[in-house]
């Protein structure tokens, strides 16, 4: 689920990026092969690392079927989060008590906060997926859908393949070339992979303390502030402003007070942190506080439904109770959002792709939109919105 993720850090590693894409598969694997001798590595140790390559049309078509993103979040969430993984996800927690004593210790980054990533992304590591990853990552990179996201990966999987922590033929995970527990790319491997259960081997793929540990600490190279909330439930006042919430509006939680915000369970943050109050499913939906930490998720996926259900769930992991679902008024199928994507992007408003997923760019142009029509600017659309429109 990583794939919306582009770090400028693999840039970094990789070297200069390429956008060249499409032609001839072998063509193309060629200027591959002449930019990374051209980078300094060995031609026999580079023509080996891409003797196996060859295109995936599955990758393809995973690519291209990303369905389960234009959910929104009340039932997103649902699917992806249940009482058995809850269950496991605690006792998970006590297994491996230690490393998360440790990772907490280190990095600040709670368990729940992992445990969540842990279970969304593998399943606790039972589905780590089954594409050979070179060939994922030249798939994808011969695409020329966003070839400057992948093509710095396979640069550092090079990397990883001469150091003898990646193998062109073995290596297998997700369709997006994320490998090992929690979903990690080989850029991100190289710059925060950790041996954590110390045998001097960074195995993501079958070592659950290695996988934690460098989760925790690319989490804490992101951003990551310790001893800080990231999400929490609210209860909100009536006669709240709707125009101010969504996470472009930030208040300090002493403001949030002011105006009648309280927390639905414990107490919220403190009084000088910048907040923003998150309606996923408008105004008589769900409703959550979130903090600093919460924009760090948006370093690790950019989708919204998947980022608020991540850091949801780590609540959950730690203790909060299951929100309350209010009754949100009906949203729009796909059809209809594409519909409404492109009446927005008429009226001049930047969405993004026309994909009939509720982002954040759609978000921003719809809460716009109602506030210019007199609608409650909740930033969730629906039928009447559509109509005025």
């Amino acid at each position: 689920m990583r794939i919306f993720t582009i770090f400028l850090s693999a840039m970094m590693l990789a070297g200069p990026v390429h956008a060249t894409c499409g032609g001839s598969f072998s063509t193309f694997v060629s200027g591959l092969r002449d930019q990374a001798i051209a980078a300094g590595h060995a031609p026999a140790t580079v023509d080996a690392f891409f003797a196996s390559a060859q295109p995936d049309q599955r990758v393809l078509r995973a690519d291209r079927s990303q369905g389960v993103f234009q959910k929104p979040f009340i039932a997103f969430s649902r699917r992806l989060i249940s009482q058995n993984r809850i269950d496991r996800g605690r006792n998970n927690a006590r297994t491996y008590d230690a490393v998360f004593d440790r990772i907490e210790a280190e990095y600040g980054v709670p368990r729940g906060v992992l445990l969540a990533f842990w279970a969304l992304e593998t399943d606790y590591g039972a589905v780590q997926g089954d594409f050979n990853t070179l060939n994922a990552l030249l798939t994808l990179s011969h695409d020329c859908r966003r070839p400057e996201l992948f093509r710095p990966q396979i640069l550092a999987a090079l990397k990883l393949y001469e150091r003898g922590d990646f193998s062109p033929t073995r290596t297998t995970g997700a369709w997006a070339g994320e490998i090992g527990m929690v979903q990690m790319l080989p850029s991100d491997i190289l710059e925060n992979g950790i041996d954590g259960d110390g045998d001097g081997q960074v195995s993501l793929k079958k070592s659950a303390p290695d996988a934690l540990m460098s989760g925790g600490r690319m989490l804490a190279h992101l951003g990551w502030r310790a001893g800080e909330p990231w999400l929490q439930e609210v209860v909100l006042p009536d006669t709240l402003d709707w125009s101010q919430t969504g996470i472009d509006h930030r208040k300090t939680v002493a403001d949030w007070r002011a105006l009648g915000v309280s927390a639905r369970q414990g107490n919220l943050g403190a009084d000088n942190l910048a907040a923003s109050i998150i309606l996923p499913q408008g105004h008589k939906g769900p409703a959550f506080i979130a903090y600093p930490n919460f924009n760090v998720y948006f370093e690790w996926n950019q989708s919204f439904v998947y980022v608020l259900t991540a850091a949801y769930f780590a609540t959950r992991l730690e203790g909060a109770q299951i929100y309350d679902a209010g009754a949100p008024d009906p949203g729009l199928s796909g059809a209809e959002m594409k519909h409404l994507q492109t009446r927005l992007q008429a009226r001049g408003h930047d969405v993004g792709q026309i994909d009939g997923i509720l982002g954040a760019r759609t978000r921003r142009a719809v809460q716009a939109e109602q506030a210019r029509l007199g609608l409650p600017a909740d930033a969730w659309p629906t039928a009447l919105l559509l109509s005025r429109l």
